[in-house]
């Protein structure tokens, strides 16, 4: 078993890479290469890109694993049904292996991206707390325009059987449960929060969900941004910009805390805004919840 170190891209299809392109820029990603054939999008963390899409039938085509080291490749080459380690396409190499989960899903571990340039974004200036003043001589100004993606924080999928696919996300991967999701007794758990375990250092509330009810297919990929002022802006931005979905928002979760709105790309594959998420270690131990907790919010509203 390897431990995945984070979520790395998720790849999707169309068949209009121009309306996706428009749509991803209004969304605050960044185009870092395009072709008759595929859009790699980045944000402004160091990845060197967090979105692709191939042009084709419009769909989710899969999701991408971070490994800390060239053993973990090999480890994860040697997983059944594992390809061999290959060279993985786009900008930043770095190679891959590429596996199918339970429901068919494409999963690829990656190794040895050249990290790109760190790009600028705006900075809000302090917050003036109730419980504290931070801001003094200063005027609070933001900018109008998309939401600016840092990173990519979380990827969620609907299976056929919850149970087969956690087992085989965290046996394959070392992702460790945060937080449980039942219906009826405590015992019969439908999806589980799962986070990385990088020991003492803290992580995302949530890197990937398998979720136990629905059909199985892509449920929603979610991109951090710097704080509630781009949340708000973000979601003014696509708004104004018309002809977009919206898909749930603006609000903050229970489980994991994050400030989220949630929009549907083009073809309706639906990607949050997210801030303010809570970072875990992995002493912390399992939350175990009823679905009105999970789906719940602490204000705003949730459609799921």
């Amino acid at each position: 078993m390897i431990k995945i170190t984070d979520v790395a891209f998720v790849r999707f299809r169309a068949p209009d890479l121009d309306k996706m392109e428009q749509f991803l820029d209004d969304f605050g990603l960044m185009t870092v290469h395009r072709d008759e054939s595929v859009l790699y999008s980045r944000g402004s963390d160091p990845e060197p890109w967090i979105h692709v899409v191939e042009k084709g039938e419009a769909g989710f085509a899969g999701v991408g694993f971070d490994a800390a080291s060239p053993e973990d490749l090999e480890t994860a080459a040697a997983l059944p049904g594992a390809s061999a380690i290959e060279e993985l396409d786009g900008p930043g190499g770095g190679r891959r292996v590429r596996l199918s989960d339970p429901d068919g899903f494409s999963v690829e571990v990656i190794h040895g991206r050249a990290p790109a340039e760190v790009l600028p974004t705006p900075h809000a200036q302090p917050y003036n707390l109730g419980y504290e003043r931070r801001r003094f001589n200063i005027l609070q100004r933001v900018e109008r325009g998309p939401a600016r993606v840092k990173r990519l924080g979380h990827c969620v999928v609907r299976v056929s059987d919850f149970a087969r696919s956690d087992e085989w996300y965290r046996s394959c991967f070392g992702l460790i449960r945060t937080d449980e999701v039942y219906l009826g007794e405590p015992e019969n758990v439908v999806t589980a929060f799962l986070r990385c375990d990088r020991g003492d250092m803290p992580v995302d509330h949530h890197t990937f969900l398998c979720v136990g009810l629905g059909e199985p297919g892509f449920d929603h990929a979610a991109f951090e941004v710097e704080d509630i002022d781009a949340v708000m802006l973000g979601h003014e931005h696509l708004q104004n910009a018309g002809g977009y979905e919206h898909h749930a928002g603006i609000g903050r979760h229970v489980l994991g805390s994050q400030v989220f709105d949630y929009w549907r790309d083009p073809w309706g594959n639906v990607l949050e805004h997210f801030t303010d998420g809570d970072l875990l270690d992995a002493g912390v131990k399992t939350g175990s919840f009823d679905p009105a907790v999970a789906l719940g919010t602490q204000w705003g509203k949730f459609a799921p």
